[in-house]
């Protein structure tokens, strides 16, 4: 125990170095669900291990085992086809409370639907801001106790629920009752790929792509498990924007990935707090450095892209911490105006029609807002009701089907969700080769060949007939 006393005391200097001059050390680093491109461990009954892959970005042999292919270039990119996703993305300001043993996220991740084909989650202080854990390192644990929370959560409905693609098929056949009820069966209309186009089956469970955690941000990823070998080149950027403009009680993790031909990047933001004059300005200032500093590694010779705004897809999420002192009814109308201000930082992005209740600031395991004029103690400071929570996006192929909060007492914020309507370019399959093979003189030879050993043995083994062929 002493030992290891000794040896934190060796490393702090170096931790607060790094952060105060900004060194990336193991910035680029994350955890996921490892391996992801072998198919054999999709049908193992074992919890996949979590790795951490390298600085790089991706784990050494990513490239090799998930067949990464270069860019195609746009001429080639006409020709591919559209496939459609559903995306639940969601932010939740936990207060630095941790989460207890009994903790179930199901309601907020409205795990009854069974529907979602990717998992965007983004949470704020997982840890108290204490000046010990800004400038000390990072809690892994708490991110992944929060982990395998998200996990327990959509795993264990999965299994019970039915697949879109079941409850497609079971349309198709006139099945209703065995897909799990006639009544879900028409809000289906999203129906996922089948892993690697075959007869199998779909894989029923959800697989963490990409997690990162800075101080008390934290962002995860999820898919579903058949959708996880389309999944490629992921990586990361953390930008810290608090103490000293540097540290990360404040600022943004950042994740990037492909999924199939279109590339996505999340940014899950904690901005400056404060409703005084002067305070939004802190706030600006903060997201144009998460703009402006998020860089993703360009890739061995693919020339991929490396900031933000260059991607196909991008939701920004996060504890935005803007706020109006007004009336409720004129603030909802001024809402909008101040995170997408002709010329502000955010102008370009889409958000959807906010049509709940503000999410800050409550009091602890309460509905009630702090400083409330009935609850609140002698000389409490009262706070305004905002909508500090957000969820904010740019880039064609996607559409906001749902806007709205979720009611969780946990601490003094509220959980806000989206659901989004996904398109996702994906290659067409190549049906030449396999045109010319069958039209070929060295099918049919195969074919005589293949004859005469059914009629030979009465059997013939598989391994024959392909050494054949």
């Amino acid at each position: 125990m002493l030992e290891n006393q000794r040896q934190a005391e060796v490393l702090w200097p170096r931790l607060v170095a790094n952060k105060l001059f900004r060194k990336p050390s193991g910035s680029h680093a994350f955890v996921a669900d490892f391996p992801m491109a072998v198919d054999d461990d999709y049908d193992s009954g074992a919890p996949p291990a979590a790795v951490e892959f390298d600085d790089d970005g991706c784990s050494p042999d990513a490239d090799a085992c998930r067949r990464v292919k270069r860019p195609r270039p746009q001429q080639q990119r006409a020709n591919n086809k559209t496939l459609k996703y559903r995306l639940f993305a969601s932010t939740w300001n936990v207060g630095g409370v941790a989460p207890p043993d009994d903790l179930d996220l199901s309601d907020w991740l409205d795990t009854r639907n069974a529907a979602y084909d990717i998992y965007v989650l983004g949470f704020q202080e997982v840890v108290p801001l204490s000046a010990r854990n800004v400038l000390g390192a990072d809690k892994k644990r708490v991110g992944m106790r929060w982990n395998e929370l998200v996990r327990a959560a959509l795993n264990r409905s999965a299994a019970a629920a039915p697949s879109c693609h079941d409850q497609r098929e079971a349309k198709g056949t006139g099945g209703g009752a065995a897909a799990g009820g006639g009544g879900e069966i028409k809000q289906q209309k999203v129906h996922p790929v089948r892993d690697g186009g075959g007869g199998g089956e779909l894989a029923r469970d959800y697989r963490c792509v990409v997690s990162k955690q800075m101080v008390g941000i934290l962002l995860t990823v999820w898919v579903r498990a058949d959708l996880a070998r389309f999944v490629r080149r992921a990586s990361v950027s953390c930008v810290g924007c608090g103490v000293m403009g540097c540290l990360g009680n404040k600022g943004a993790v950042s994740v990037r990935f492909w999924l199939h031909d279109t590339s996505f990047c999340v940014v899950c933001c904690h901005l400056a707090s404060g409703g005084r004059d002067g305070d939004e300005a802190h706030r600006n200032a903060d997201a144009t450095e998460i703009l402006s500093r998020t860089t993703f590694p360009r890739g061995h010779s693919l020339n991929l892209p490396q900031k933000i705004l260059d991607h196909d897809r991008v939701i920004l999420l996060g504890d935005l911490n803007y706020r109006i002192s007004l009336p409720e009814a004129k603030t909802r109308l001024l809402l909008r105006s101040e995170v997408e201000s002709e010329g502000g930082v955010f102008h370009g992005w889409n958000e959807g029609a906010i049509a709940f209740s503000p999410t800050y600031k409550y009091y602890p395991n309460s509905d009630t807002y702090y400083g409330c004029a009935s609850h609140g103690r002698k000389g409490e400071k009262r706070r305004a009701p905002a909508w500090c929570d957000r969820i904010l996006w740019r880039g064609a192929g996607l559409k906001q089907k749902r806007y709205d909060r979720c009611e969780s007492r946990l601490s003094d914020h509220r959980p806000v969700r989206a659901l989004f309507a996904v398109e996702v370019e994906a290659p067409r399959r190549n049906l030449n080769s396999l045109r010319s093979f069958f039209l070929s003189e060295r099918f049919d030879g195969g074919r005589s060949v293949a004859a005469d050993l059914l009629r030979n043995d009465g059997t013939a083994s598989s391994a024959r007939f392909c050494d054949t062929i």
